[in-house]
């Protein structure tokens, strides 16, 4: 018995005949290229819906431009991360552009491995989510393909960046445990481990601005750092290590709010309430801070804003390759919640 065939994929040119358009007038609405009047975009818009007619990605690759963007994440299990996303899928809505993501796994041989998968699928430009990646690595891929960094601070020529003030995020937690009339306040880091980066990372740039801060409120003596992972794991870790050490802390800043989760749980299996015992704050305002049961005080860095930024910025990027870089660094704000409240 014969094999039925395959279905006759639906070409650009059974659209201009379906709308009885030429084939030109389809690929202007197709790209929003200027000389399609609204009533020529309705009708190749019905024509396209009608048909069912999907735009080929090869054939786009082969002509310069598949309009998709590629983002990598550090890790997919981050909350925080969705927001990013959302507010670049806000600022694409209505364009052609389609996000695909993966994820690097906070490792440099993983980020490479995406990285360079997104730019063989010639997928029109990319955003980079706090990658850990070298800079000249960095400037690599965006001289290959239009490249949008976020997280990072510090310049380059070859890429944009969007990034919040870590600095004055750290010292708003501080700032605000140390009104309470804390003085032991501990903080957990995500252990940066190349100190090239150091300048650069939102980890390692929020964990100096917790230092500055503890020194600004005169309490140089109570630093208290553990280094980990911005991982619910490594809250737990951290938090563990904490209340192992001589004098436990009375406030616990957690880098991330998730890793305050891991934070949250190690506290309640020691039997201590959170602010009765110890006061916790995190930081990213994440969906789940705002959540009844955990009422996480922390510092909201805007992430749907961030996104907005970086399609802006890439948009403008892909189509301008030779603009002047440029730098976005938005202003964090505190958001007090019921885990923070005066020492016991």
């Amino acid at each position: 018995m014969d094999q039925p065939s395959a279905p006759r994929r639906i070409t650009i040119v059974d659209v201009a005949r379906h709308a009885e358009v030429s084939t030109t007038a389809v690929s202007k609405v197709l790209n929003n290229a200027y000389g399609a009047s609204p009533a020529m975009q309705a009708k190749v818009r019905k024509a396209i819906a009608e048909l069912g007619y999907r735009p080929h990605a090869a054939a786009r690759g082969m002509r310069g431009q598949t309009y998709t963007i590629g983002v990598m994440l550090p890790d997919i299990r981050n909350p925080f991360f969705p927001d990013i996303l959302d507010g670049m899928e806000e600022f694409l809505e209505g364009t052609n552009y389609q996000v695909l993501h993966g994820a690097g796994c906070n490792g440099e041989a993983a980020e490479a491995r995406v990285t360079e998968a997104m730019i063989d699928r010639s997928m029109d430009g990319l955003v980079l989510i706090a990658p850990i990646s070298s800079r000249s690595h960095l400037e690599h891929v965006a001289r290959t393909v239009p490249t949008v960094v976020i997280g990072r601070h510090g310049q380059s020529a070859f890429y944009d960046t969007v990034a919040d003030d870590d600095l004055t995020g750290a010292a708003l937690i501080v700032d605000h445990l140390a009104g309470l009339g804390h003085r032991r306040i501990a903080h957990i880091e995500h252990l940066e481990t190349d100190p090239a980066r150091i300048a650069e990372m939102p980890n390692a740039i929020r964990a100096e601005g917790y230092r500055r801060a503890m020194l600004a409120n005169d309490l140089a003596d109570e630093i208290n750092i553990v280094s980990t992972t911005y991982t619910q794991a490594g809250g737990y870790r951290g938090a563990q290590q904490l209340l192992a050490r001589g004098q436990r802390p009375t406030a616990i800043f957690a880098g991330a709010d998730i890793v305050a989760m891991g934070v949250l749980e190690a506290l309640a299996e020691a039997g201590l309430s959170v602010p009765g015992d110890i006061s916790v704050a995190g930081y990213d305002n994440t969906t789940f801070a705002s959540f009844g049961p955990i009422s996480l005080t922390t510092v909201d860095q805007a992430g749907h804003q961030i996104g907005v930024n970086a399609a802006r910025l890439l948009l403008d990027r892909i189509a301008e390759r030779n603009k002047p870089s440029a730098q976005i660094k938005l202003s964090p704000t505190l958001v007090v919640r019921r885990s923070t409240a005066p020492p016991p």
